[in-house]
């Protein structure tokens, strides 16, 4: 799976928004271990404001939900 993660500059400077990025992409990266079935697969995130200053656990709880959302796609 090739993964994709940016934040837009209403984000925030340059700090914010790479913060951003780097607490998405963990989180991500986490989660994608424990996908099954993801090989060939292009996933790109944008990064929303909350994803700056959530607390790690509500974060992957919120990645959680939106890999889990992406199984019961329209296909399923």
């Amino acid at each position: 799976m090739r993964l994709a993660v940016t934040a837009p500059t209403s984000l925030g400077r340059a700090v914010r928004r790479n913060r951003a990025r780097r607490r998405v992409r963990e989180a991500l990266r986490v989660e994608i271990g424990q996908l099954t079935g993801a090989a060939g697969h292009d996933l790109v995130v944008v990064a929303r404001a909350p994803a700056a200053e959530a607390p790690y656990p509500a974060l992957r709880a919120a990645v959680r939900a939106a890999l889990a959302a992406l199984g019961r796609g329209k296909d399923q």
